[in-house]
């Protein structure tokens, strides 16, 4: 089997990089255009993705928002799956300069389908990863199902909902095998240090203030469905592999990806601050606030939830608990020779 993964030198698709190297013998073409969030080839170095399996990885640094050239499509050669991964994912960053959302999401997914149409018959599935923002903030007791209907309310998830229509449209028009999965706030290790886990723990190395997303009275926190990137890269090959055993994902389906808890915002900043006093033998002053984001920052929905059944009933579970999962991460984290993913001073 070969493999196409999409801003594979990112957060999450270095993670399922590393979980594909692991769990197959697959080989893998992995494609990323390096800019800031990837940090260059840091995490594909980290996990040794070239050192050890240096015959089964082959990189190409390509920004996908430009059609891939004849020659380098002919070196890349035939391809099993297409994971399509990369994309501009910061809210606050689309709120400010949603151009580079709508190249890398909107047109570098058209960029990709494009590719998988020029693919011969052999392309079993393009799965796009997608986010549970799209169907906008969930009021209290609701968790929105695949196909319930979408309620973008930031540059971010538009593009993201935008990228969904075309593989949606490229499967009705084109054939693409396509499969769409939401997924939940994503954490763990080499994660970019502008996101709330990372960022929460330099904060409290630092002594510094913690934002926590609130209401608008400030008197309740936001909450999330959090779940480890290695439980989600778990999730897409678990789908792959149901594909390969003849099961009956169809031409074109969507599939939660759910974390196993929900957790409101400043329940996590306690919960980080707990393991890091006991992680490290030491106290740690908590200074926090609970912030309006949303008054000033239009487009910081309160809540967000998914319904995980659908998956749930194939047989999925993450492997790892939240509280498993977190406590291995902050423990990588706070290792000296890991230190400097947070960019400690």
């Amino acid at each position: 089997m070969r493999a196409l993964i999409t801003g594979a030198a990112g957060f999450i698709g270095s993670h399922l990089t590393e979980h594909l190297l692991k769990s197959t013998d697959w080989e893998l073409v992995l494609v990323d255009k390096l800019a800031y969030a990837s940090n260059g080839l840091a995490r594909l170095n980290d996990i040794q993705a070239f050192s050890q399996a240096k015959n089964r990885v082959h990189m190409f640094p390509i920004d996908i928002a430009q059609p891939i050239p004849v020659m380098l499509e002919r070196e890349i050669g035939s391809i099993d799956y297409v994971l399509h991964l990369a994309a501009e994912t910061h809210v606050d960053n689309s709120i400010t300069d949603p151009r580079p959302f709508v190249m890398s999401n909107v047109v570098g997914t058209m960029e990709m389908l494009q590719f998988a149409r020029r693919l011969n018959s052999r392309l079993k599935k393009f799965v796009l990863l997608s986010t549970d923002e799209v169907f906008g903030p969930a009021p209290e007791g609701v968790a929105y199902k695949e196909n319930d209907r979408y309620n973008s309310t930031n540059p971010y998830s538009a593009t993201k909902a935008a990228a969904e229509e075309l593989c949606m449209a490229w499967a009705n028009s084109y054939g693409i095998p396509v499969v769409i999965v939401h997924a939940m706030n994503n954490f763990g290790e080499r994660q970019h240090p502008e996101k709330f886990i990372p960022n929460t723990v330099r904060k409290i190395l630092r002594r510094e203030k913690i934002a926590i997303h609130a209401n608008k009275n400030r008197t309740k926190a936001g909450s999330r469905q959090y779940i480890h990137a290695r439980n989600t890269s778990a999730a897409i090959l678990f789908l792959l592999q149901k594909i390969g055993n003849g099961g009956s994902i169809r031409l074109r389906d969507k599939y939660n990806i759910v974390g196993e808890q929900e957790v409101d915002n400043l329940e996590l900043v306690q919960k980080i601050h707990q393991l890091m006093e006991k992680i490290l033998n030491q106290s740690f002053e908590l200074n926090y606030e609970l912030v309006d984001f949303h008054g000033s920052r239009p487009g910081h929905d309160l809540r967000y939830c998914l319904n995980g059944d659908k998956l749930a009933r194939m047989g999925w579970a993450p492997p790892k608990t939240f509280d498993e999962s977190l406590e291995k991460t902050i423990q990588w984290m706070l290792n000296p020779k890991n230190l400097h993913w947070l960019l400690v001073d």
